[in-house]
């Protein structure tokens, strides 16, 4: 079990972007580029240290599309109708700007694979060298991106910046739990989260969730398009929004600063996130005991007994005590309300009927 590390303080910018949704248009894609870099220029002169984009920020192409039968039936998508040059061009201007910037980047693209197959949904990890250092393959696709539209990749990524760890999730692994523990697991201070949609399931919930129950931040990067009820923006380790990008959908990045020492991270940080840790790690095993009473599911805080009727008292129950565990009874208290609106109690015990 890894320990809980001390990072370094980092500026992170999380922006939100108008997604576009056909890749056949070039000039459609040019512009998602010049809005990157016009983003990635504010992060810049507001001191951010990396930059994060909302999934399909270049593009995020339409089933219908691509698809062979389209555009009324979905299909196998015809990724040849892409343009691919224009694809590659402005991941291109952008990792030169992350170099003209110093400025880590987090961009969304189609990554194309080799002959037949389909392209991942990938996450690009530009460096402030203007180099694609690494790169993360959307895993657990929906069953449309997967029947019909991306190959799925395989397995985590994490990358260090000055000492904090990222690590980074893409579309709908939002729903996905495991992929959050798994990245704890794994020594992240922070989850760079893309994504188009925000429901169902309320994403941004889920995402402070996430940020709370494994005790690391969780950016949030989504459309414009959705900015009115779930804009982009930073979770804290105790799942408390940080800062949030506009409402208006406007273009815009929020930034903060991701630092242990701040009072929102301490308490999660320094003590929750050790504490289940070491937890996980087996320290309830020494403290657990051999006792009957814990053995035996069926035993409560009242003596074992059986109820019965009781002649002469109208059918009115009786407690024997039993010779095996499966009842417990307590004495009983009936409330009856009389005529005149005057409530009265009768109660069965070990000594038999008495009205009170």
């Amino acid at each position: 079990m890894p320990e809980a590390r001390n990072p370094r303080s980092v500026r992170l910018a999380v922006a939100q972007t108008p997604v576009r949704d056909d890749p056949r248009d070039a000039e459609a894609l040019r512009e998602s580029g010049r809005e990157v870099r016009a983003l990635m220029r504010e992060a810049g002169t507001r001191g951010a240290r990396i930059v994060h984009f909302p999934e399909g920020a270049i593009c995020f192409p339409d089933k219908l599309v691509l698809s062979v039968y389209g555009p009324d039936a979905v299909g196998p998508a015809d990724w040849d109708r892409c343009q691919w040059p224009v694809l590659q061009s402005e991941p291109a201007a952008i990792a030169a700007l992350a170099r003209e910037l110093r400025l880590w980047t987090v961009i969304a693209s189609a990554h194309r694979l080799t002959g037949q197959h389909r392209p991942h949904n990938s996450l690009y990890v530009i460096s402030d060298r203007g180099d694609v250092v690494t790169r993360y393959d959307e895993r657990l696709l929906s069953k449309t991106k997967v029947s019909y539209l991306y190959s799925p990749g395989i397995s985590p990524v994490t990358f260090d910046i000055d000492g904090v760890r990222f690590g980074c999730l893409i579309g709908m692994e939002i729903h996905y739990p495991e992929l959050f523990a798994e990245y704890e697991k794994l020594d992240v201070d922070c989850v760079l989260l893309s994504t188009t949609g925000v429901s169902p399931g309320a994403a941004s919930v889920q995402a402070q969730g996430h940020a709370a129950v494994n005790s690391y931040r969780v950016s949030f990067s989504v459309p414009t398009q959705h900015s009115a009820t779930a804009p982009s923006g930073v979770i804290a380790p105790n799942g408390d929004w940080l800062e949030r990008c506009p409402t208006d959908g406007t273009p815009s990045v929020a930034v903060v600063n991701l630092d242990d020492s701040s009072e929102a991270a301490v308490e999660s940080v320094t003590h929750a996130r050790a504490w289940r840790r070491e937890s996980r790690a087996g320290v309830y095993a020494e403290h657990q005991v051999t006792d009957p009473r814990s053995q035996d599911r069926t035993t409560a805080f009242q003596r074992r007994s059986r109820i019965r009727g009781i002649a002469g008292t109208g059918g009115l129950p009786r407690r024997e005590p039993l010779g095996f565990g499966s009842s417990v009874w307590p004495d009983l208290l009936v409330l009856s309300l009389l005529g005149e609106g005057r409530l009265t109690a009768r109660t069965w015990g070990d000594g038999g009927c008495r009205r009170t």
